[in-house]
């Protein structure tokens, strides 16, 4: 049996623990030649090939151009410094006022509940992330919960990390019963990638235990592509939608990703089709090592404009850029 198969016999744990792998690996499953893609550089240690299977084997073999491979495939580029383009693209340094909390908009705080991730994309604005000053555990996660507890405007704690949905349910199940303890939290936002990267994550007891009737309970899934599709991922999305939790989808505008109408267009299609309602269309953030994903905001705006011809409202996600400092999203189309 393939290792691109194996993953339909092995839990979620199992294959979570088998997403790191090196460059030689992944072209030998993808019947890719090395000199096809950009090489490596010593710096990319630092942020390492980390992909599961699931994910992998909607790569189509021996096209270096897929816009999958494109998203988790480390090149020399990034390496390569850019002008405009920093370490901490968002100003999260100024929004952490305790180890494992951020705290940048008016009524929503998030909680970094793990540094882990399924997959390491490339374009990831929190690569260069100080975790090791955020390391989560429950005197960090106390202390942040005694923060959200002091502070009664905020309505809403947003989950993330990391992915939170790479912990074990005992702690999502443990967030979920202090947050409740706290009577002003009304909802609960949860920013994941684990329903396309490992949908064997979507269990009927990790439904259960989100659907939470204490809170409104969303969960905001990261896809850039339709080809990240597959029936796997309808049906923990379906699971999910039918324990009552709210879909929304965020994307970034990647080059030669997902820069096109079609491709935005098939997505937000396909999105629906799941049961997942498109929300963001982020322009990049320029973050060192991803200034070649960068799209002109002008494009973005065209193809914004692109998909309000063909599609309907619903369908068409608010084209968005992060400014440090700001109060909210700055909308740009």
């Amino acid at each position: 049996m393939s290792q691109l198969a194996l993953h339909q016999q092995l839990s979620w744990q199992e294959i979570l623990a088998a997403t790191p792998m090196d460059s030689r690996q992944l072209c030998h499953l993808l019947a890719l030649e090395m000199d096809s893609l950009p090489a490596e550089h010593p710096l990319l240690k630092q942020f390492p090939l980390r992909v599961p299977a699931p994910f992998l084997k909607r790569i189509e073999k021996g096209n270096p151009a897929d816009p999958l491979l494109l998203q988790i495939f480390p090149g020399s580029q990034e390496a390569l410094a850019v002008p405009g383009f920093s370490s901490d693209p968002v100003g999260e340094s100024d929004a952490n006022p305790k180890p494992g909390i951020l705290h940048k908009y008016k009524g929503r705080a998030l909680l970094l509940a793990t540094s882990s991730c399924a997959i390491h994309c490339r374009y990831c604005f929190r690569r260069h992330f100080p975790y090791q000053d955020n390391i989560p555990g429950k005197q960090h996660w106390r202390e942040s919960l005694e923060y959200l507890e002091h502070d009664s405007t905020i309505s809403e704690v947003i989950l993330s990390g990391g992915d939170p949905l790479t912990l074990p349910d005992k702690y999502l199940a443990w967030f979920m019963t202090e947050l409740g303890n706290i009577s002003h939290i009304r909802r609960i936002r949860i920013h994941t990638r684990l329903p396309i990267m490992i949908p064997q994550r979507i269990t009927p007891e990790l439904c259960k235990l989100l659907a939470n009737p204490r809170f409104q309970t969303i969960l905001v899934i990261h896809s850039n592509h339709a080809q990240e599709f597959d029936d796997e991922v309808d049906a923990a999305c379906q699971a999910l939608k039918r324990a009552g939790i709210t879909l929304l989808n965020q994307s970034v505008l990647l080059k030669h990703i997902n820069d096109s109408a079609q491709a935005l267009a098939a997505l937000s299609e396909r999105l629906f089709k799941a049961g997942v309602l498109p929300y963001y269309l982020h322009l990049l953030d320029r973050v060192s090592g991803a200034a070649h994903f960068d799209v002109p905001q002008e494009t973005g705006k065209a193809l914004i404009s692109a998909l309000q011809a063909q599609l309907p409202g619903y369908l068409v996600p608010k084209l968005v850029r992060e400014n440090p400092g700001h109060n909210a999203k700055t909308p740009v189309a």
